[in-house]
């Protein structure tokens, strides 16, 4: 493909000279004929060593040597690209031998089914759904049209799945809650969960995630927000629009987290807590209360990020401050003696 074609159908600004663009890849791998980017000021320098023949930059990034294709969101555009070069696998509609689908079951047109695949009683799913192998899907389950579901995917019962979701590997929507109240007896007694797990539309769920139903009420995942590996929403939690939820974040029940917030890797919410809107909360930080928007927290437990930093700072000062404040002491009680 055409460079220049390239820069089109993306509403990039080519700098350089126009050639033929056979794939893309990373910037430290990238090969001559090959497309990368650059959106991380960590890798600029190495856009001047690169072998890639075009990379992707922002509108005010220096000339390199490379073909440059402009515009104000590099790692977009690049995104953007990736289709050009790879098809994802496309699964033509049909249903599988050994899928095992209730008569009361609605399907909507275009579905793929694949092997070994469960559908329960009463569930409704929309058009150009994909449902590839050992799925299962519980009774009364509701989901709406162009949905994805990857092997092993589970959807509970009653639970309500909006337009283009997708489910990725071993996803499982709607599990019970951990809920369990302590009898007279001493022994821990079951809660019935009785509420629903809803994804909204356009919300993707990665592999081995878990969102669980809620004992009352319901568990909720706003519109486009995106769920990573092995995150936990613990039941009766409300996320907003357009979040993220990184790898490993678990919230506990209750949860209420806004919309466009961001929890990266290993963050951990304790229950019942509420994170306002655009609350970013860096890796592996506790949070044991709630957050204000626009907040920027690290650290457990979490406070905002730039004391957060400063303290981090200070810890390896402590053995010499120590140090200090013990000669300090020893001269301040040498100095009160009494005079002999």
């Amino acid at each position: 493909m055409k460079l220049s074609d390239l820069a089109q159908h993306l509403n990039c600004r080519l700098d350089g000279t126009d050639c033929d663009i056979t794939g893309v890849a990373g910037i430290e791998e990238a090969q001559p004929g090959q497309l990368t980017f650059v959106s991380n000021v960590k890798y600029a320098a190495a856009a001047k060593t690169t072998k890639a023949s075009a990379v992707i930059v922002t509108d005010e990034f220096p000339a390199i040597a490379a073909a440059t294709l402009r515009t104000k969101n590099p790692y977009l555009a690049f995104a953007r690209a990736i289709p050009f070069f790879y098809q994802a696998p496309q699964y033509a509609p049909g249903i599988h031998a050994t899928a095992i689908i209730s008569p009361k079951a609605k399907l909507g047109d275009n579905a793929h089914i694949g092997p070994y695949v469960t559908i329960d009683d009463d569930v409704s799913i929309g058009d150009n759904a994909t449902i590839l192998s050992h799925v299962v899907i519980y009774r009364g389950a509701r989901i709406g049209d162009n949905f994805f579901a990857h092997a092993h995917a589970q959807i509970r019962e009653h639970c309500v799945i909006g337009n283009n979701v997708v489910l990725q590997n071993g996803v499982v929507i709607g599990a019970d809650g951990f809920g369990f109240a302590r009898n007279t007896e001493g022994n821990w007694e079951k809660i019935l969960q009785s509420g629903p797990t809803i994804l909204e539309d356009d919300v993707e769920v990665q592999a081995n995630a878990c969102i669980d139903r809620a004992s009352i009420g319901e568990t909720r995942v706003g519109r486009d927000s995106k769920v990573d590996n092995l995150v936990q929403v613990g039941h009766g939690s409300k996320v907003g629009e357009h979040s993220l939820l990184c790898a490993q974040v678990g919230l506990a029940g209750s949860t209420i987290v806004g919309n466009n917030v961001i929890l990266a890797g290993q963050v951990g919410v304790a229950g019942h807590c509420t994170i306002g809107d655009n609350v970013i909360v860096t890796a592996q930080s506790g949070v044991p209360n709630d957050i204000e928007a626009n907040k920027v927290m690290s650290g457990y437990p979490s406070i905002e990020s730039r004391l957060w930093a400063r303290c981090v700072a200070s810890f390896t000062r402590l053995p010499d401050l120590i140090k200090t404040v013990r000669d300090l002491e020893r001269k301040i009680a040498a100095l009160s003696k009494p005079a002999e």
